[in-house]
């Protein structure tokens, strides 16, 4: 087997552990006796939608909201597809119906929520006074400045009239049960697609203080709302969340261990390094390279072969004009840093099959990457300073495209030394 067709091997697994038709059922319980609404946001909302459906009998109702070109189909609970990662008419329109649907529950009902990766941006509902394009013009400038992930829900939760604990406190006294896969560092409930059901331990107080950290130009009707700190989210101890219930069905680390298993299979060590790794994706790659030669000349931290394991959300720091997501601007810097060193392969995805805002997962990095680039009249260093990744990558053909994989457990990099 070829070190790409393996690194790619380790990719499907990886996958495979976060299938929702595979990791969903065993979470849900037998279907309550009272009213059962069904609702949800994220990549992976419609393919969990149908794997409720293939396990509950008898009548249901509820809507998910997904992506676009992320849609499966159902029989009862209905899939609206909205953008990602800036929010639509569609997405305010079907979280205004999910909170609706909620209000209407009452006591020995069960609100059934589905979240994963891409929530926050699909279920967007602002708050009397922000519009839909002021929360619009904050998405775009936090997508900009590099923030992580939980400082741009922070500022979300605090703009969402569903957002940050308000979905399951509009359901009470109904009892709630969230369903998620996690796409977050340290598989935060508050951070999964913003925390729609889960208390929210953040203030405005840190709302303001993340506009101020990055210097975010924002809408007055944001910059009103922020400081005049009025109508908090829930937080912990709240009686309106003392009936919901939330279970992870799905998780990096998960998908690691599942990857690290497919390795053995080969005959390869694996090392999870992390499942929750952030910073800046160049900067994330000069790591990755460094152990990779420690590996490749010294044989340590284990000797070769061996893959080296990594999941959680880089950054990018848009200064170019070029495209690309933050895995091809890994593997980029990735190639510039090993500069061609023999043995070392590289993947780098994203799970939900869409790295950054382009048609591919990912890309693969190789021995001889900078060598045909150099072939092709491809400048490395040229774009990565215009963060143009994706143009370099394509022009070697080492685009990974996978479609919508209907699930998102983050960023999944694998460093295979030989």
């Amino acid at each position: 087997m070829t070190p790409r067709a393996l690194l790619e091997r380790l990719f499907r697994a990886a996958l495979g552990a976060a299938d929702p038709a595979r990791a969903l059922p065993p979470h849900l319980p037998p279907r309550p006796e009272g009213r059962v609404r069904v609702v949800g946001a994220g990549k992976a909302a419609a393919a969990m939608a149908a794997a409720v459906e293939s396990v509950w009998d008898g009548p249901l109702e509820g809507l998910v909201v997904t992506r676009y070109g992320h849609r499966v189909p159902t029989r009862a609970i209905e899939v609206v597809e909205a953008a990602h990662p800036v929010p639509d008419a569609a997405g305010l329109q079907a979280a205004r119906r999910i909170l609706a649907m909620a209000e209407a529950l009452g006591e020995g009902d069960l609100l059934l929520a589905l979240m994963s990766g891409g929530g926050s941006a699909l279920l967007t509902l602002p708050v009397p006074g922000v519009s839909l394009e002021d929360k619009q013009a904050v998405n775009a400038a936090l997508l900009r400045c590099g923030a992580p992930i939980g400082e741009m829900n922070c500022l979300r939760k605090h703009l969402s009239a569903i957002k940050g604990g308000r979905l399951a406190a509009a359901a009470h006294p109904a009892r709630v049960l969230t369903l998620a896969i996690s796409d977050v560092p340290d598989d935060d409930p508050g951070t999964i697609a913003s925390g729609p059901t889960v208390p929210d331990p953040t203030s405005f107080a840190d709302a303001r203080a993340i506009v101020a950290k990055y210097g975010l130009e924002l809408p007055d009707s944001v910059r009103r709302r922020l400081e005049a700190g009025e109508d908090e989210t829930p937080k912990p101890g709240d009686p309106r969340l003392a009936a919901a219930e939330f279970r992870l069905v799905a998780t990096p680390q998960m998908s690691l261990e599942a990857a690290a298993a497919a390795a053995r299979q080969a005959d390869v060590t694996p090392v999870v390094l992390g499942d929750s790794l952030e910073g800046e994706a160049r900067e994330v790659a000069t790591v990755m390279a460094g152990i990779a030669k420690q590996v490749r000349r010294h044989g340590q931290p284990v000797p070769a072969p061996c893959v080296l394991l990594s999941g959680g959300e880089t950054t990018v720091t848009l200064r170019g004009r070029g495209r690309g997501g933050r895995n091809t601007e890994f593997l980029l810097a990735l190639a510039v840093a090993l500069q061609g060193l023999e043995g070392v392969s590289a993947v780098a995805c994203d799970t939900d099959g869409v790295d950054g805002s382009e048609d591919n997962a990912g890309a693969f990095v190789l021995p001889d990457t900078l060598a045909r680039a150099e072939a092709a009249g491809l400048d490395a260093k040229a774009h990565l300073a215009d963060n143009d990744a994706y143009g370099f990558f394509q022009g070697l053909g080492d685009l990974l495209v996978t479609g919508p994989t209907l699930t998102n457990v983050n960023d999944f990099r694998a460093l295979l030394v030989l």
